[in-house]
């Protein structure tokens, strides 16, 4: 394994041939492997990529903690809900209500930014936790005197993705062969995600990315290096919403429906956990850390039917199995990975400085004892 490795690594073109071959051909293989039921599971964990690429831009390049990244991802599938479907009787095609989307959600990114400049840690944290409550509880009352949102009913109806004639969310029959919608909106999906790292790892080179970095370090000395910092963690906010506002466009018109239990903390506090499994501010890892938060929950649903099968009946509910051992994942990383499964070669150099330097001061008080 370790040789394929390294000689893909001197092979570039190689493996990215490999790569695209591979990324082309999952749905297929995922789909007659393990049913279509895991071809949506695909769909949803490139969206949960795209919203981890989003939150690290905020959390790992910035160092901004929020906790309520989802109500951008709700903002996003709302508004494509208004202009898509007949709630209020607006079909505009998808490649118009996306960016106005994007652009919508990035806008309230940059309100939730402003007020927020000189809070950092705990407080930056609790703001923003409740700036994501308010936007669901907002949406789950927004139904009278004006109806908004239809409330806790949710909205649905919502037009599927359209290029010319050829509709996304109408399965294709050819020579014998039924290719559900999932099938094109994987394809999709994979398009935009692919945008999302281009631009993250863009960024992440560019100046407003070093310039971030600084900021996170230590935002007073970045400041008096001349780093404008309002401006920059008002960017931070913006794009990491814009990100949000796509994925929550593209979750709607793949869903059809949404309501407001789609948008709880939970899936902020979930899209958080993906970027601190995987390695904050790393990219290959946020995906890794995605996949992985995504995959195994569905995967773990099985155990129910394998205790009825070997023991008659069930023992440990598979909700409950998963969210133990969802727990003892994230104690296990503090623990033993506290920077993640692929962090980026500056978090390894810092947590290894870190670690030399409690061992030194551990070395040091036990001769003081001595």
């Amino acid at each position: 394994m370790k040789r394929v490795l390294d000689s893909l690594r001197r092979r570039p073109r190689l493996a990215f041939a490999l790569l695209t071959v591979l990324l082309a051909a999952l749905p297929f293989i995922m789909g007659f492997g393990l049913g279509n039921s895991w071809v949506r599971v695909l769909d949803f964990v490139l969206l949960y990529v795209l919203l981890a690429i989003g939150l690290n831009i905020v959390v790992g390049y910035a160092g901004l903690l929020d906790l309520g990244y989802i109500a951008f991802y709700a903002l996003g599938a709302y508004l494509y809900a208004w202009l898509a479907s007949p709630h209020f009787g607006l079909h505009l095609p998808f490649w118009v209500v996306l960016p106005i989307g994007a652009a919508f959600a990035g806008l309230f990114g940059v309100l939730l930014g402003a007020p927020t400049l000189r809070l950092r840690g705990d407080y930056l944290a609790i703001v923003t936790l409740g700036f994501g409550e308010i936007i669901r509880i907002f949406m789950n009352n927004l139904n009278a005197p004006f109806n908004l949102t239809n409330g806790p009913q949710g909205m649905n109806l919502i037009d599927p993705v359209r290029i010319a004639t050829f509709s996304f969310g109408k399965p294709l029959h050819f020579h014998g062969l039924t290719l559900p919608p999932t099938y094109f909106y994987y394809y999709l999906f994979l398009a935009f995600t692919l945008l999302a790292i281009f631009i993250a790892l863009r960024l992440q080179d560019s100046r407003i990315g070093r310039a971030w970095a600084a900021i996170r370090e230590d935002e007073v000395a970045a400041a008096a290096m001349g780093i404008n910092t309002r401006n920059l963690k008002l960017l931070a906010f913006a794009m990491g919403a814009t990100f949000g506002g796509l994925a929550g466009g593209l979750f709607a018109a793949f869903q059809g429906f949404i309501s407001p239990e789609s948008f709880t903390l939970w899936e902020s506090i979930l899209v958080l956990c993906m970027i601190v499994l995987g390695g904050m501010g790393n990219i290959p890892g946020v995906i890794l850390g995605a996949i992985l938060l995504t995959m195994i929950p569905e995967a773990l649903r099985y155990i129910g039917d394998l205790q009825r099968a070997t023991l008659g009946h069930v023992v440990v509910d598979p909700s409950d199995l998963r969210m133990l051992l969802f727990g003892v994942a994230l104690v296990s990383m503090m623990l033993f990975r506290p920077a993640g499964l692929l962090p980026s070669r500056q978090r390894k150099r810092e947590f290894a400085a870190e670690n030399g330097v409690a061992e030194q001061e551990q070395a040091s008080l036990y001769d003081a004892k001595a």
